[in-house]
């Protein structure tokens, strides 16, 4: 589970695939900021994944994103 406020390698590998995806524009700098809650959530809500909190990367957003 990655969330607003974490940091890390994971937090760099989930920038880089929501920028493959077009949705993240910002530094891959590790941090889980703003934008990148907000590209999660859009991530989310585009493909319909409301079993997780949005914002929040847990184990179905994970599956789809990288899936």
């Amino acid at each position: 589970m990655l969330r607003y406020g974490d940091s890390g390698p994971e937090v760099e590998k989930l920038q880089r695939l929501l920028a493959g995806q077009g949705l993240y524009g910002g530094k891959f700098h590790g941090k889980f900021d703003w934008r990148v809650e907000r590209a999660l959530s859009e991530f989310q809500y585009d493909h319909g994944i409301d079993d997780e909190e949005w914002g929040v990367y847990g184990p179905v957003t994970r599956k789809a994103l990288e899936g």
